[in-house]
């Protein structure tokens, strides 16, 4: 069985990622950094740069072509959020493509959909949003026990939120009373589906920073020698790879078989790639790593982000740990093996 990507995926790869060296290269990251950065959090996302993406077919994707999407699954999605995730793209990029379908020109990129996950969460993006999933609501959609909050019952949503401080200054949240507040986060197909989109994210931002540190470690000198000359750095590099390959093999493997399981050690691994290769990427750079001009302390922050949300390593684990089967004793009987 061959398990590489086909041509048509590694042109579709390729193809979103000069879409967003276009609509969104570092230039346009950090002016947004920097025109969000702790000023204004209820600004809501860039609605040009979200119906760039809808006419790209970001957000349909998954719709059958006789719906009006792209007619791909799982395994071409996740090639797109790791895209996604290397560039640091904002907004509620997994809850919209999951409403595709379900909202009204969310498909397209004209609708910006956030989730409320429930279980105390905080929302991101909740300010400028055309609607938001909920789960446990009156309502079921698409056969989840989810509802889509719209017109009054949105307006009543956000006028019951307090905005929260935010590690990442592109992605604002608010704290929902009340309704969000009290709800489990939604079960199902949608949630294993976002937690899935959002290791895809991590799987980018991952290998990015691993990059990021390599390319820094063969232009930077200290004591007349590239630091890539010293063991100790050549060891977090490696590290860095050891720890994002496995995590790319676990997602593509869990977007490929859509199985529960698989898909809550992809969020784990990936998580744990992510957050643990930015900090890595950031003690290679030095002092310079922690400024504000570097752009490793956003990928650490967007990743501690992520890691708690869709489903969080706690979580996680237990999917893991309920799919175990019961430990047998090694021998029965009271008399020892001899």
């Amino acid at each position: 069985m061959d398990f590489q990507l086909s041509d048509d995926q590694r042109a579709l790869r390729s193809g979103m990622r000069d879409l967003l060296g276009a609509v969104f290269d570092r230039d346009r990251m950090r002016a947004a950094v920097e025109r969000g950065g702790g000023v204004d959090r209820d600004r809501g996302v860039d609605r040009g740069l979200w119906r760039e993406l809808g006419a790209a077919g970001f957000f349909a994707l998954r719709l059958p072509e006789k719906a009006g999407g792209v007619g791909l699954g799982l395994p071409e999605a996740v090639l797109l959020f790791e895209e996604a995730g290397r560039a640091l793209l904002p907004g509620p990029l997994v809850a919209t493509q999951l409403a595709a379908g379900l909202v009204k020109g969310a498909a397209e990129g004209e609708a910006v959909v956030t989730a409320a996950e429930g279980g105390g969460r905080p929302v991101a993006d909740l300010g400028g949003a055309d609607a938001v999933l909920v789960g446990g609501g009156g309502g079921v959609v698409a056969g989840e026990g989810l509802e889509v909050l719209t017109g009054e019952k949105l307006e009543a949503f956000v006028a019951g939120a307090v905005p929260v401080r935010s590690m990442d200054p592109l992605t604002p949240l608010h704290r929902a009373m009340g309704l969000a507040g009290d709800l489990e986060a939604y079960p199902g197909a949608l949630r294993r589906e976002g937690a899935l989109l959002s290791a895809a994210e991590q799987l980018g931002s991952a290998a990015r920073t691993t990059e990021m540190a390599v390319q820094h470690a063969r232009s930077r000198e200290q004591f007349g020698s590239l630091i890539g000359s010293f063991q100790a750095v050549k060891h977090l590099c490696a590290d860095m790879l050891a720890r994002a390959e496995p995590a790319r093999s676990a997602v593509y493997a869990a977007a490929v078989t859509g199985d529960p399981v698989e898909i809550a050690a992809a969020k784990l691994l990936a998580d744990e790639a992510a957050v643990r290769n930015a900090r890595d990427c950031l003690q290679i750079h030095g002092g310079m790593g922690f400024t504000w001009e570097a752009d490793v302390h956003l990928h650490l922050k967007r990743a501690w982000l992520r890691a708690a949300r869709w489903l969080t390593a706690a979580e996680a684990e237990e999917v893991l740990a309920a799919d175990l089967d019961p430990v047998r004793p090694l021998y029965s009987g009271s008399t020892a093996l001899g």
